[in-house]
């Protein structure tokens, strides 16, 4: 989705590339995301995909291209500045606060809303309950948003691998961003935690107008939830469509199951 309809779109990325020593990770990354678009990112191990997801969040810095949020380049911005200009994420490895509550994790996320200082905060003020008020509301909504009401004053570690994966999504809400960047959310999840995964992240779109980039394994889930779809294999994209253009590009299919005569030699050699 470009500027043809007369809209800026939420994340251009023109070109991205980082290289490190002699090895190009990402080479030549393009891709432009409009308002409310979920578009997957996909492609073998070692692909480049949390790469990509790296460069737009400020872990890595590119050594080409650029990339804008809304129009504004997010070229040399440190990672807080990115979050806070509209960009989240969750992780491929779960980071969470593990000794944290549950509720506690999210209102992590809000720092940037707080209006007290730090002397009303150390001496409890008026100023400070109503803010906290109103931050602990806000959190009880994205939980619930997410399924988690009820467990709210539990410790995160003690939280259900499937629901830790949840809670992250609820602390990414936390910061009120534009683009929600999402790493393997299913990684873990049963067929019954992936189908209540993928009503959250639509519910979610749809509700927040929020633009999503997923990476994600579990192609059933892919193909029913992004309206386009990126291929990246060793560092380049081999393939852009939709998922039923996706499904039946022989590059994409050769990157994922090898040549055929690469497979044929390998079961000569067994033999």
């Amino acid at each position: 989705m470009a500027e043809t309809a007369g809209k800026i779109p939420v994340l251009r990325a023109q070109n991205l590339g980082i290289q490190f020593g002699g090895l190009k990770a990402v080479d030549s990354f393009s891709l432009e995301i409009g308002q409310s678009e979920l578009v997957g990112l996909i492609g073998p191990n070692g692909a480049g995909k949390t790469t990509v997801f790296n460069l737009i969040t400020g872990v890595y810095k590119p050594t080409e291209g650029s990339f804008y949020l809304n129009g504004e380049c997010m070229n040399g911005k440190k990672t807080h500045q990115i979050v806070k200009a509209g960009i989240a994420r969750t992780f491929q490895n779960i980071r969470l606060f593990k000794k944290m509550t549950v509720i506690d994790n999210v209102k992590a996320a809000m720092n940037a809303e707080l209006s007290y200082g730090l002397v009303q905060a150390v001496f409890r003020t008026p100023a400070y309950w109503r803010e906290e008020k109103k931050l602990t509301e806000r959190a009880r909504e994205l939980l619930k948003i997410v399924h988690l009401s009820g467990k709210e004053d539990m410790l995160a570690s003690n939280l259900p691998y499937g629901q830790q994966r949840r809670l992250e999504i609820a602390r990414a809400l936390a910061t009120d961003m534009k683009l929600l960047l999402l790493d393997e959310p299913a990684a873990g999840m049963n067929p019954t935690e992936t189908e209540e995964l993928l009503e959250i992240i639509n519910y979610i779109r749809n509700e927040f107008k929020i633009s999503v980039l997923l990476i994600e394994h579990d192609m059933s889930l892919v193909m029913k939830i992004c309206e386009r779809i990126q291929v990246l294999d060793f560092g380049t994209t081999i393939a852009s469509g939709t998922p039923e253009e996706i499904a039946r590009n022989p590059k994409v299919i050769e990157a994922y199951l090898g040549k055929e005569e690469e497979a044929e030699e390998e079961v000569e050699t067994d033999a």
